[in-house]
């Protein structure tokens, strides 16, 4: 893709999920279930539930964190330890960071970086009515990382890194922020088949979380190139059943599914 179209992209994801924000319901526009949102919080917490998140995890987090957004659970695989730095990828309203705060706890770090400066917003707000002081949320972008060089033990992300027009940058970074040993724990789409055209060069398709997925041998030797090791995706059929209700009719599970993306920075 050429710079203009990517800037595009951006500008276009930027706007979607500045809307979300806003609007203080889940959802990104492009259906009423999907990555995007749910039409309602009893069934968002429904399908948080199914994406492999507790009625307790849910109950823990401030009131509106939950959006909806994801399409997985990264907590479930970042095996996270107290103490620990943790940086989300996309944090949106901070549901997973301030899962992450519980796991790492008060000696522990948990930063957010988002390019939508109405989720920082909110983040920062549900974070203050929380009162916890050991998360910060950061303007920024994937592909520009706010960050320090090799402070980070644990990177996550929950369907985010798929609307990166520059996938290759955001795991550049990704190296570059995490500490020796550091570790990837990611949960977002792949694609499991080549898109038509119709729907790949459809803009909602791609802020809806479907046309920028990269496909698995993509994403390995992305990871290859930025030296990460031990990588391991990790696609999960059952996805199909939710991501199927995404954009009903328009049959986009035959194209892409949920995984699991796990790597590790090699010690020095």
């Amino acid at each position: 893709m050429n710079k203009l179209k990517n800037d595009e992209i951006r500008s276009a994801v930027r706007e979607n999920y500045g809307k979300v924000a806003v609007s203080g319901s889940p959802g990104c526009g492009c259906s009423s279930s999907s990555c995007c949102g749910t039409p309602n919080d009893v069934m968002e917490r429904d399908i948080s539930v199914g994406l492999g998140y507790s009625r307790e995890d849910l109950i823990a987090v401030p009131e509106g964190a939950d959006m909806g957004l994801g399409c997985g659970n990264p907590q479930a695989i970042a095996s996270l330890q107290p103490g620990e730095t943790v940086l989300d990828l996309g944090s949106g309203g901070g549901f997973d960071c301030f899962l992450a705060v519980r796991a790492v706890g008060d000696k522990g770090l948990v930063i957010g970086v988002d390019m939508t400066p109405e989720m920082i917003t909110k983040s920062r707000r549900n974070a203050e009515k929380a009162g916890l002081r050991n998360v910060d949320f950061r303007l920024g972008e994937l592909e520009n990382l706010p960050v320090a060089d090799g402070v980070v033990d644990v990177i996550i992300s929950n369907c985010v890194i798929n609307l990166s027009p520059e996938k290759e940058r955001v795991f550049r970074e990704a190296f570059r922020v995490l500490k020796p040993g550091g570790r990837l724990a990611i949960s977002d789409v792949v694609a499991t088949a080549e898109l038509p055209d119709d729907l790949k060069n459809d803009m909602s398709f791609y802020t809806g979380c479907i046309a920028g997925a990269s496909s698995i041998q993509a994403l390995e030797s992305m990871l290859h190139r930025n030296n990460f090791e031990n990588i391991q995706i990790k696609p999960k059929a059952e996805s199909r059943t939710f991501i199927s209700d995404w954009m009903p009719g328009s049959r986009i599970e035959d194209y892409v599914v949920s995984a699991t993306i796990e790597a590790l920075k090699p010690q020095e």
